[in-house]
């Protein structure tokens, strides 16, 4: 499943909204300097998806706040997660 995420690093704390229409807004504490807040995000999604992180991976966004994200799972267990938020 692909999701569109706006990421905001630098944040005080980990944490993810999804608004109506889907779009996932990510805080995230990684510092976005040499990939540091991408390797993180993944990391972070792995974790709250509860998934290896080899299931995660950053389509498009590589330099922007704005990303795209693929989601390697049942859509089923990915909507299950989102609807906690």
């Amino acid at each position: 499943m692909q999701v569109q995420c706006i990421v905001k690093p630098n944040s005080k704390v980990d944490r993810i909204t999804v608004d109506p229409d889907g779009l996932f807004r990510i805080k995230i504490k990684a510092q976005p300097v040499d990939g540091e807040a991408n390797e993180y995000l993944v990391k972070y999604l792995a974790s709250v998806f509860d998934l290896p992180k080899s299931n995660i991976q950053i389509i498009a966004g590589f330099t922007n706040s704005h990303k795209r994200v693929n989601i390697v799972a049942e859509e089923k267990h990915i909507q299950n997660i989102i609807s906690k938020f």
